[in-house]
């Protein structure tokens, strides 16, 4: 079982949740996203634990290889850490923003596109976010409504709550709004493309660069009903939210001792803990499990015992 020393990344609209979240002796302000597991080049956490501490995530998956990420993995993404996990505390609106899908991202020259979910924390009241688009609109539209600064006019705009959960494929244009706390699963990919940043400036009075043209390319301009993932919460039994080619996730709520069985899974597993406190016991090592912890399990992890009134996400690819 490993645990990450988390990146702390100060940012323009950062707040103050994830230092109390994380139960940190740190003193930072505008703390905007926790990058809790990175093999992201540049980006790369560090282990905090056990013998390997000191070691970055690659230097894991390199040494390795499938006994960490599974074998099926390991052949399909190698030396690469598949998913990267961050907690973001939006105190300001985030530009309107998308991510190509890995077709679209090929040709524009980049490794990959980027699918995503968000698992929302408890945030503050009127805290929102955009998902998806709520109007059917053409390229053509999408581009001037860009220009004259109603683009968000055509997004899906939902308050959110503790608990509620958006999957993001590639190509659904979205934004964390201000007052949002969400923890993210996402393919291992930086490739974000901003659509709108509300002609901001930054520090030295420059609009921040848009990907207008690349943007457009990746659109998907399918519209839905409703963005937000339905799902009923279980005591003492995994809920699954999402199941993507990139990765699964379900909620866990526990009140009693639970025992996870990993043995038909040939993938690393992450455990998220959103609430509570508890502990992870597994191949004789225990480990405290509490509100903020980010903990990953090895391919090779038959299984892991939960005690503790503790509630956290699983996921793996």
């Amino acid at each position: 079982m490993y645990i990450f020393e988390p990146l702390l990344k100060q940012t323009l609209w950062g707040g103050d949740k994830i230092i109390p979240f994380k139960q940190l002796n740190a003193s930072q302000d505008h703390v905007g996203e926790s990058w809790e597991i990175s093999g992201v080049s540049g980006s790369e956490t560090i282990v905090a634990n056990g013998p390997q501490k000191g070691k970055s995530l690659n230097q894991l998956v390199r040494e390795q290889k499938g006994l960490l990420v599974g074998q099926e993995n390991y052949e399909r993404f190698g030396d690469e850490f598949p998913l990267l996990i961050k907690f973001i505390d939006a105190q300001k609106d985030l530009s309107i923003q998308v991510h190509p899908n890995d077709e679209v991202a090929h040709r524009q020259g980049k490794p990959r596109g980027k699918t995503e979910m968000w698992y929302v924390f408890p945030s503050a009241p009127g805290a929102f976010l955009y998902n998806g688009l709520k109007q059917q609109i053409t390229p053509e539209q999408y581009k001037a409504m860009v220009e004259n600064d109603t683009i968000t006019d055509a997004l899906a705009r939902y308050e959110v709550s503790e608990g509620d959960v958006f999957f993001i494929p590639a190509g659904r244009i979205h934004a964390i709004g201000s007052g949002s706390f969400v923890a993210e699963i996402q393919q291992t990919s930086d490739v974000t493309y901003r659509i709108y940043d509300y002609k901001r400036k930054d520090k030295n009075g420059n609009y921040r660069e848009l990907h207008t043209k690349e943007a457009a390319e990746s659109i998907d301009y399918h519209v839905l009903p409703d963005y937000r993932t339905a799902y009923e919460l279980k005591q003492n039994e995994g809920v699954q939210v999402v199941s993507c080619p990139y990765f699964t996730t379900a909620v866990y709520d526990l009140t009693e001792p639970m025992t996870l069985d990993y043995t038909e899974l040939d993938s690393f597993v992450i455990l998220i803990a959103v609430k509570g406190e508890g502990k992870l016991i597994c191949e004789g090592e225990e480990m405290p499990f509490h509100m903020g912890d980010t903990v990953l399990l090895p391919a090779t992890t038959k299984e892991v015992k939960v005690e503790g009134t503790v509630k956290f996400l699983e996921t793996y690819v």
